[in-house]
């Protein structure tokens, strides 16, 4: 068995994981590898042919598949080794590897290992909507990769289901590409994006219908139609000849699942502390992986902030972490743990909730609130809350809302 041996390994090539490869470089790491399953790095962005991306990291907005050409292009020249048709097939203690290649099965080792897998939306199956198997069925992942790395037409007039930013930008993929959608589908009552950016399927004349959601597909070989009911439990056909799946992104992490690295029931992605550290001290975790989803920029920032600790670590030992406590009204808290005694790292909190909601959200160290503010929160908004110093003494970690009710806009 052929072997690969690095400083600092890591697994994923998106903005994530080349924006870490890229710190530890900078940093004085020697050997940064980046192994990624696909034939080009770039991750996301290398499909999504549209702006804005690169603002912050390049100071100008760039389609996607030229944001990830940058983000190539600074990996090599920080020195940063990609091999890419690499699938990572188990994690094993201590910062251990297999890997499957185009030279057959790998074994890698490395100080440290970065996983930054990503994330992805939900499939049909998981959204348990019934029907017939006809072609045409498909998420937007998929859509961006007939269109931009493959040149194919999957269909003329899809319908497209949900309204996260990745459903704006299905829009924007299908009208580039003469593709006119019948209909958006919203199973709520307002857009989960922010409703400034949902009035763009209007501006581009696909009609969106709340409170409506699909339950059968029809079609043999192809799509013909779906049926769809609406908040009164009325149901109708609406023709089309796909139908495209956005949004309801989970960590990829199913390489995680199947190691001896700790699972974070709330969010699905590893348990990781305020360093991006894992369970297992050999083990960093970065990007969508931890939380589903960002944006490239914030993956990019986080993936970075990350490498930088990575590189320090490669002198130190990792302390003991101490869960943090989800409690009512939370989807699930980034990090998840926190290390005591290690200063540095990252700074805030992050946390979304899975319903819309109105409360006090606290944050409690010992049973005693350090911060605490009144909020009224929306699913898939970003919630930030600073992270007060840490002491060695603290046992316990705590929050969630207190006096949470529904909230409706």
């Amino acid at each position: 068995m052929d072997a690969l041996q690095a400083d600092v390994l890591i697994v994923g090539g998106g903005p994530a994981g080349l924006a870490a490869a890229i710190a530890c470089r900078q940093a004085g790491v020697k050997r940064v590898t980046v192994v990624e399953r696909e034939p080009q790095a770039g991750g996301v962005p290398r499909h999504c042919g549209h702006p804005p991306f690169g603002m912050c990291e390049f100071g100008r907005i760039l389609s996607g598949p030229a944001y990830a050409s940058r983000l190539r292009a600074a990996a090599a020249e920080a020195g940063v080794r990609i091999c890419t048709g690499h699938h990572v097939v188990a994690l094993e203690p201590g910062g251990v590897l297999r890997l499957t290649t185009p030279r057959g099965l790998v074994e890698a080792s490395a100080a440290r290992v970065l996983l930054a897998t990503g994330a992805r939306e939900a499939s049909r199956a998981a959204r348990l909507v019934s029907g017939q198997r006809p072609m045409g069925v498909m998420n937007t992942g998929a859509l961006q990769a007939h269109l931009y790395l493959h040149g194919l037409m999957p269909f003329r007039e899809p319908v497209i289901v949900g309204t996260e930013l990745v459903a704006l930008s299905a829009i924007w993929s299908c009208v580039k590409a003469d593709i006119r959608p019948a209909a958006m589908l919203e199973a709520g009552h307002r857009p989960t994006a922010w409703r400034m950016l949902a009035r763009f399927p209007a501006l581009s004349g696909v009609p969106l219908h709340y409170g409506t959601r699909i339950v059968d597909i029809h079609g043999q070989s192809r799509v013909t139609h779906v049926t769809v009911e609406d908040a009164a439990h009325q149901r109708r056909d609406i023709a089309c000849d796909g139908v495209l799946f956005t949004g309801r992104f989970l960590p990829e992490a199913s390489l995680v699942r199947a190691s001896h690295l700790r699972l974070d029931p709330h969010s699905g992605g590893p348990m990781v502390d305020q360093h991006g550290r894992t369970s297992d001290p050999s083990y960093f975790a970065a990007g969508n992986l931890l939380r589903a989803v960002e944006t490239a920029g914030w993956s990019f920032r986080e993936g970075r902030a990350i490498g930088e600790r990575i590189a320090r670590s490669l002198d130190g030992e990792a302390g003991a972490a101490l869960d943090i406590e989800v409690g009512p009204g939370l989807k699930y808290v980034v990090p998840s743990m926190l290390r005591l005694g290690e200063p540095g790292g990252l700074t805030a909190l992050q946390l979304r909730v899975p319903r819309a909601i109105k409360g006090e959200l606290v944050l409690k160290f010992d049973g005693q609130p350090v911060w605490r503010r009144k909020m009224s929160a929306l699913p898939e908004r970003r919630i930030v809350v600073p992270l007060p110093p840490l002491s060695t003494g603290l046992r316990s970690v705590w929050i969630g809302f207190i006096g949470a009710a529904e909230a409706r806009d």
